[in-house]
């Protein structure tokens, strides 16, 4: 399961004996597997700093898991037709997720714990924040160059009614540069073939004679060349239509076909190009990314349990993954096993419907210990 609970509680003898019963509990029982999550000692400041501090903490979290999400997301858009290796692409610091989660350390190089908790929560939201900007510009470049190649590969697609020509026709197909000649291409369908070799030169006065050619065929049918005098023109396209015959509006242009030709090979090598280096981004900014969040996660912890255990500082935080199918289960016996550190919440959660006055529940899911969520789920491409 990729959902993680990273919960806390107060760190005095009594408590760790709770902490030992909830891991015997937990593991006898395939509830969760648990490993200690260990957060340094941070500059506490004042409790009303704390309480400042806790909510812009929330408000970052989110951001920073929105971030993540979408880095994870553009990074299956970008790998198109290797969608099933994203995941193995998501890493931070260079292993998997989860044995980052695990084994997590406190940067100390990035977020040195000697300055006040709010200079930490600055320095991680500026960080986010310049991500999100870098991966708009960037992603909005390669969109850019992706929707423009994919705009004239889809001129190449289509019946010979509606696609583009200019990888099909050639010069010698057409009459140029003549003042009474020019060469239209017909699109005939497949069970007209015959029709079309017996009728097309009495169509109109002044066809020239023996001037078809079948230049392309598709499933539905074929592409003629035939060549008549400039003045019957519109003559020879009415009479052609009436008979199913129909004419395409496209007449040869060697510089503009070229320049299409150019545009397209030079969209599919810029697109090549700057694959590689975004990809590259990608990764090394979603492992930033993620490290940021965690961090993120782990000042939340210290600050919800200075707020709700007070000083001195002494908790013990701990990482728990649990078991899909015993979710329930493991609530049950975590409340059961910290309920003394808040009798009035942790009766409420045993029984929803007792009503307890002044106790006032906010949206926020609330248990006697603290709590946070880490869903990895919401990184899952495929």
């Amino acid at each position: 399961m990729s959902e993680f609970w990273l919960i806390s509680a107060p760190g005095d003898k009594t408590n760790l004996q709770a902490w030992e019963r909830m891991n015997t509990v937990t593991s006898k029982s395939n509830l969760s597997n648990n490993s200690k999550f260990h957060i340094p000692d941070l500059k506490v400041g004042t409790l009303d700093a704390l309480v400042g501090l806790s909510d812009e903490l929330g408000k970052l979290d989110s951001f920073a898991e929105s971030v993540i999400k979408k880095i994870a997301q553009y990074i299956g858009e970008v790998m198109e037709d290797s969608k099933d290796k994203v995941q193995e692409n998501l890493l931070a610091n260079g292993v998997d997720l989860i044995s980052y989660l695990t084994r997590f350390e406190w940067d100390m190089a990035k977020y040195p714990i000697k300055q006040p908790l709010k200079n930490i929560s600055e320095a991680l939201a500026k960080q986010v924040t310049q991500i999100e900007a870098d991966l708009k510009a960037r992603s909005a470049a390669y969109n850019n160059i992706k929707g423009n190649l994919q705009s004239l590969e889809k001129k190449t697609m289509g019946n010979l009614l509606t696609r583009t020509l200019a990888d099909i026709v050639h010069k010698e197909d057409f009459v140029l540069n003549s003042e009474y000649l020019i060469t239209l291409l017909v699109v005939v369908p497949k069970s007209s073939y015959l029709q079309w070799q017996k009728t097309y030169e009495s169509l109109s006065d002044m066809v020239v004679p023996r001037s078809t050619k079948m230049i392309a065929e598709d499933a539905e049918g074929g592409l003629f060349t035939v060549t008549l005098f400039r003045k019957v023109m519109d003559d020879f396209k009415a009479k052609a239509r009436e008979n199913r015959f129909m004419v395409r509006e496209f007449y040869y242009d060697e510089k503009e076909l070229k320049c299409e030709k150019e545009e397209l090979m030079k969209l599919a090598s810029d697109k090549k190009q700057q694959y590689g280096p975004l990809l590259r981004w990608l990764k090394v900014n979603f492992s930033e990314a993620f490290v940021a969040w965690i961090h993120v996660k782990a000042l939340r912890v210290f600050v919800e349990s200075v707020l709700r255990y007070g000083l001195p500082v002494n908790f013990q935080a701990m990482l728990l993954q649990p078991n899909r199918k015993s979710v329930k289960r493991l609530r049950d016996v975590l409340n059961v096993v910290f309920k003394h550190l808040d009798e009035v919440a942790a009766a409420s959660i045993m029984d929803p419907g007792m009503d307890i006055p002044g106790l006032q529940l906010s949206n926020q899911e609330y248990y006697p210990y603290v709590y946070f969520k880490i869903d990895l789920s919401l990184l899952d491409c495929s």
